[in-house]
């Protein structure tokens, strides 16, 4: 695939990432308060940014990664991602995860983002099942998903190592019935 959906929310566009959107991705990338809880360090330089933008567009054109930009309706800057890895379509299932700069931090745009990918997987692309992992001290992250739906299912001890200390990794799974009994079951707007 060379080109996402986009995906519009009341507040944002989730949109391919471009590469005119590297400075943007290092702003939020190399931010040790979004990087504390994320599986690498923080980027130390642009370079890396640039790296990952490479990387994104080569997983995109094998349908193994999508990473979609998220900025706020109207101001064209992004200011995280929300992303599908580890595709498995014989399995229909997924893996999620997002960053979201620190600066926008507390406003529900990580919820609004997150739930127009989640919904896009379930419906567009008949994926079954996604997943997630998060620090348990994330409490932040770990709200985003359980109030979408998702299930703690498990902790997987001791599974990243940084900052000079073992992190453990709570589990997390959706299933698309219950992503669809709880849509329907949501109050209308």
């Amino acid at each position: 695939m060379e080109r996402l959906p986009p995906l519009d929310t009341p507040r944002l566009r989730l949109r391919t990432i471009e590469r005119d959107d590297v400075p943007a991705l290092y702003a939020v990338f190399s931010d040790p308060r979004v990087m504390r809880y994320w599986s690498s360090a923080p980027m130390q330089d642009i370079a890396e940014a640039v790296a990952l933008h490479d990387d994104i567009v080569a997983m995109m054109r094998n349908d193994t990664l999508y990473q979609w930009g998220v900025e706020r309706l109207g101001a064209g800057t992004l200011i995280g991602t929300v992303t599908l890895y580890r595709i498995d379509v014989a399995h229909r299932r997924a893996e999620i995860g997002f960053a979201l700069g620190s600066a926008y931090w507390g406003l529900g745009h990580a919820s609004e983002a997150v739930g127009a990918v989640v919904a896009h997987a379930f419906d567009a692309r008949g994926l079954h099942r996604l997943e997630a992992d998060a620090d348990p001290r994330n409490h932040a992250s770990l709200r985003v998903l359980e109030k979408l739906g998702f299930v703690r299912e498990g902790l997987a001890r001791q599974r990243y190592q940084l900052y000079g200390e073992l992190q453990d990794s709570v589990m997390l799974g959706l299933l698309a019935p219950d992503w669809r009994s709880r849509a329907a079951a949501a109050p209308a707007r």
